[in-house]
């Protein structure tokens, strides 16, 4: 049994535009993150989804509510929420120049990181993830264990809700889909940005998870 998972990131936020940690906190959409998901649903019309689901926060929900708008396949209208597929919860570092926070991470390692991305590719997801839980001296922080139960946790969830062969949407995060594409075996891609508004493609069973299209913004899918 196997679904085809359609992972895509929230459009741009203000956050995102001023390089601020997000995780659990919240910005609004930008004028261009608005259109990042009319975007990505113009180029998912044609994909009619048996489900369609967004993390719990305002800018997954929002874009999901523009990819759905899109849409010409009879797709729902309106996005299930799911809590597991939120963001990284990054605590007190949430909200802080990325730059600003990767200097008092530093201070946490041998190894200094130029950036998020540097940090990931030298330390690993796991360890980049444990990292921000060390570090945050309030311990609000989500260490990779916590974080990876609970997306396993909405992996049942939609194999459970679907049938053999179902397209499901859902909008997410930018790292956690960087973790998700790093726990079915890559790494390499876990390592790079991904694009608001792109799409990552999985194919999805009970035992593994096989990564198809990966961080894409340009092309048009067609009708399966």
């Amino acid at each position: 049994m196997a679904i085809q998972l359609y992972l895509v990131r929230h459009g741009q936020t203000y956050f995102n535009l001023t390089r601020r940690l997000q995780g659990h906190s919240d910005a609004p959409l930008t004028a261009a993150g608005i259109e990042h998901g009319h975007d990505a649903g113009r180029r998912l019309a044609n994909i009619h989804f048996n489900g369609a689901y967004s993390s719990d926060l305002t800018r997954a929900i929002h874009t999901a509510k523009y990819i759905l708008s899109e849409n010409k396949a009879g797709s729902p209208t309106w996005p299930q929420q799911l809590p597991d597929f939120r963001e990284e919860n990054f605590g007190s570092f949430e909200g802080i120049d990325s730059q600003v926070a990767l200097t008092q991470l530093n201070a946490f390692t041998d190894t200094p990181y130029a950036d998020y991305s540097d940090m990931i590719q030298k330390r690993g997801m796991a360890g980049s993830m444990d990292l921000f839980a060390k570090a945050d001296p309030y311990q609000l922080a989500e260490n990779y264990e916590a974080f990876i139960s609970r997306i396993k946790r909405g992996f049942d969830f939609l194999l459970k809700e679907h049938k053999d062969g179902d397209q499901v949407l859902v909008v997410a995060h930018g790292t956690a889909i960087r973790a998700i594409v790093d726990y079915f075996g890559h790494p390499e891609m876990a390592g790079q940005s991904i694009t608001n508004g792109a799409v990552t493609k999985i194919h999805l069973t009970k035992e593994d998870g096989r990564v198809e299209i990966f961080n894409d913004n340009e092309h048009v899918f067609k009708k399966a």
